[in-house]
């Protein structure tokens, strides 16, 4: 009779086997993980901080609640909004032990730049990561995190307007990088840096962005490593040299840039501004495309698999 009522005893949620939690698991989202479900009991615990729950710890649909300001940084984020990215991260990082591999910021997270420390110190390997925007991340927290991520290979960033500093980081510390997205203005300034610090880079995606077409020639031309280019549904504009402040939209991609990119494995384009709807938003966001006004996940977008969200 005993062993009869062993045998049709019903198991209990905490008896199941680690590696079936664990699959059961990987269907939940960050907010769903950190919601309590480690504090079930012991065996749970251990399921929640499997390594493969972590790979990849995906913000992307976490952002801050602001408004914008005249000075800088030119937003103030609301004090629960901050508290709860705050703790996400702190149990994000408590249950996943320094196995997270890549890292994915909302383009409207305004982190800040102790967030972003904290963040760094506990991720220590990460080898991709999308950048929110830069308004409250300072210098001295980006280039502190760049040192810590040495095996860091894919970088989506918003532009910024002293890349130097930046660049010369990742040059430094990150041996194995060898991806760029840049999400806004790409100029000259940013071409010659990138072409100093990163002459290595192989895959650059400038899609959706205000482009010199004098800088679009530089990366080609300075760039000997890169396999693919990416620039679709980009503003590619160019100045006359007698009149500087007479911009003028290029419309088509003419021989010069067509023969010098023939050396790529992919060169990615969409030009088609009569019939994209893509590219006539970032023809009428003049580059720099307010993402919040268009479909929630249009901005993870990118013809390149690899950097595709």
């Amino acid at each position: 009779m005993e062993e009869e009522y062993e045998s049709r005893r019903v198991r209990r949620w905490e008896e199941l086997d680690t590696d079936i939690l664990v699959r059961i698991f990987q269907k939940f989202s960050v907010f769903e993980l950190t919601s309590g479900l480690a504090h079930v009991c012991s065996g749970w615990r251990t399921a929640c901080c499997d390594p493969i729950l972590w790979k990849t710890l995906d913000l992307s649909h976490m952002r801050s609640s602001f408004i914008k300001i005249p000075l800088e940084p030119y937003v103030y984020v609301e004090r629960r909004s901050d508290d709860a990215l705050t703790r996400i991260l702190k149990l994000s990082m408590n249950l996943s032990g320094g196995n997270t591999r890549t890292l994915i910021f909302h383009f409207n997270l305004f982190l800040s730049d102790d967030q972003l420390t904290y963040t760094a110190e506990r991720c220590p390997k990460l080898r991709r990561v999308v950048l929110p925007a830069w308004n409250r991340i300072k210098k001295t927290g980006i280039c502190k995190a760049i040192r810590i991520w040495k095996d860091l290979e894919s970088l989506t960033m918003p532009s910024i307007a002293n890349p130097p500093y930046l660049l010369t980081e990742i040059a430094k510390n990150c041996k194995n990088f060898k991806e760029l997205k840049i999400m806004g203005p790409f100029e000259v300034f940013f071409a010659n840096t990138l072409i100093t610090c990163l002459p290595n880079l192989k895959i650059l995606s400038l899609r959706c962005s205000a482009i010199k077409r004098e800088a679009l020639v530089k990366v080609i031309d300075g760039l000997p490593s890169l396999e693919v280019l990416n620039i679709s549904h980009s503003h590619l504009v160019e100045y006359n040299v007698w009149q500087p402040q007479q911009k003028v939209i290029v419309r088509e991609l003419d021989k010069t840039i067509m023969e010098k990119t023939g050396r790529l494995k992919k060169f990615l384009t969409c030009m088609e501004h009569k019939t994209c709807v893509m590219c006539q938003r970032t023809e009428n966001d003049e580059g720099i495309v307010r993402w919040y006004k268009y479909e929630e996940d249009e901005w993870k977008v990118d013809e390149i698999s690899s950097l595709h969200l």
